[in-house]
């Protein structure tokens, strides 16, 4: 049977063989032939459906309740321009409207992609790879990527946008909402808001006092003397170890941070020798271990961090794992150790393309600013 006029159309598809050849569309308007002087229709398509039955529902449906059909195919960049202008007016200030507007210039990789398509691993993987690219500054041209602060800011944004689209039927389902932060996330958060304080000298006596009455506290040491990430320490090779030439390899997080040398400092020495003799003789790969350990003898950061915990609360300190990282940092400068050569060292970023790329720097360079550190 015909349809009234303007009341919408179901007809299958020619051509090949297709998995839904049923298309609905729908007059929209009406715009006038210049040529004909008649006016015509101006249709959209709702969808496309396997059989001819869903195609009358999904019609059916769209005359019981009409919605606009431009939206299924808004791109996550229109639907954050509208999602924004409202958004801001409920902001209390411009601060917070910036946090906003940062989180949204890490997340280039959706712009373009339609509402619609977006699922789960797109927004995880949006912000796990996050980065942008000033273009002034310091860093112009390079990558920097974003950090655990940003990424939970951004989550918190999809959230918000997911929520506002699935109320506009742009999407059905709040995808943003079916995973959290994560747990790496959630550490480094954490991590960042605290106040990071060097060990001092004191502290650092008494780490001595009890190198061989607590387990685990040349490890601490050794961390203070070399500018390892906790994450990095805990999980050196032995292959990489290099004990005729006094220089330790590895890294992680950061390309200016992977396979890097650094020095071992002769006020360390001795103790690197003994980890490195006792894993040779128990036939491990790495240079740290735990042979009491219930769970295998391989040092990971959480059994670090559980050691490190136990040795500072003993020992009637307040520190996290971190900061004998921050404590050779700070004992670098006091010593006027060169920027390049301790940016080098600890893994950081350098910004003078020159310095970075175009010159070598020795190793001996690096055992010399390394043994400028005195104490």
């Amino acid at each position: 049977m015909r349809r009234a006029n303007c009341s919408g159309s179901i007809y299958r598809m020619k051509g090949g063989k297709r998995r839904t050849p049923w298309r609905v569309r729908i007059t929209t308007g009406w715009e006038l032939d210049k040529e004909s002087g008649k006016s015509k229709q101006i249709v959209k398509t709702i969808g496309y459906y396997s059989t001819r039955a869903e195609a009358e529902a999904a019609l059916i449906a769209y005359k019981d309740c009409p919605y606009d059909i431009t939206t299924k195919d808004m791109t996550f960049k229109e639907l954050y321009e509208i999602w924004s202008e409202e958004h801001f007016k409920k902001l209390t200030g411009v601060s917070s409207q910036r946090t906003v507007i940062s989180a949204y210039n890490y997340s280039s990789t959706l712009y373009n992609m339609k509402m619609r398509d977006i699922r789960v691993y797109h927004l995880q993987g949006c912000m796990e790879n996050a980065f942008v690219i000033p273009t002034q500054g310091k860093e112009k041209g390079k990558r920097r990527y974003a950090s655990a602060g940003t990424k939970a800011r951004m989550k918190s944004m999809f959230n918000l946008m997911f929520d506002y689209a699935y109320a506009r039927d742009i999407v059905d389902k709040k995808y943003a909402r079916e995973f959290g932060v994560g747990k790496e996330i959630r550490i480094q958060q954490s991590r960042d808001k605290r106040k990071n304080t060097p060990f001092s000298d004191e502290e650092i006596q008494l780490l001595w006092n009890n190198v061989d009455k607590i387990q685990f506290v040349d490890m601490v040491l050794i961390g203070i003397y070399s500018g390892w990430r906790p994450q990095e320490l805990s999980i050196l090779p032995l292959k990489d170890i290099d004990l005729e030439n006094n220089t330790m390899f590895g890294g992680l997080k950061t390309d200016a941070g992977k396979n890097r040398c650094v020095p071992i400092h002769p006020i360390v020495r001795e103790l690197v020798v003994n980890r490195y003799n006792d894993a040779k003789d128990s036939g491990s790969e790495f240079l740290f271990n735990d042979f009491e350990g219930q769970q295998g003898t391989h040092m990971t950061y959480d059994k670090y961090r559980g050691r490190f915990d136990k040795i500072v609360k003993r020992l009637g300190m307040e520190h996290h794992p971190h900061e004998t990282r921050h404590t050779f940092i700070t004992k670098a400068k006091k010593f006027k150790m060169d920027e390049y050569l301790l940016k080098r060292i600890v893994g950081h970023s350098i910004p003078d393309i020159t310095e970075n790329i175009y010159t070598h720097r020795e190793f001996e360079e690096l055992r010399n600013a390394m043994e400028m550190i005195k104490e």
